[in-house]
């Protein structure tokens, strides 16, 4: 499975209210399950990985988060692209401190093989000035589909 076969534009909310981490787990568990991409123990999954291991980064250009669950919770891979409308409180990777995002990528890996690739192209297109500027000021979720896809093959062909 490519990463560009990952990315749907269906799997795109640029307008997600929601009031911290724990409700948006909650609200973006229940639309991936509704559309077959999880199980129904991916919401308990995706919480105790976080848990254990906090997904926020910050990077020169933006602040995000990388949630994902283990691979016996995800029916069909993919990257689910969240915006919120307000920050919202997360745990950094590595030193747990708390820190505000307001861009969320949820990765659902089939293959835990491929997830140290998949996490280095996105961290490469996140140190890109251009791209994280195009990517912050999009509210469209067509455009921000285009974005990504373009993003992606011009990684890959680095």
């Amino acid at each position: 499975m490519t990463i560009e076969k990952m990315i749907q534009s269906n799997l795109i909310d640029l307008q997600v209210t929601v009031q911290n981490e724990e409700e948006l787990f909650e609200v973006i568990a229940k639309r991936l399950q509704a559309q077959g991409y999880v199980n129904e123990g991916y919401l308990a999954g995706i919480k105790a990985r976080e848990q254990a291991f906090p997904t926020g980064l910050i990077t020169e250009y933006l602040n995000l988060a990388l949630p994902h669950a283990d691979v016996e919770y995800i029916e069909r891979p993919f990257i689910y692209i969240v915006r919120t409308t307000q920050p919202i409180r997360v745990r950094q990777m590595g030193d747990n401190q708390e820190m505000e995002v307001r861009d969320v990528f949820f990765l659902g890996i089939k293959e835990p093989s491929k997830q140290v690739g998949l996490l280095q192209e996105l961290m490469i297109l996140f140190q890109k000035a251009d791209f994280v500027a195009a990517f912050q000021t999009t509210a469209d979720k067509d455009e921000v589909f285009a974005l990504m896809t373009k993003q992606w093959e011009e990684v890959k062909n680095v």
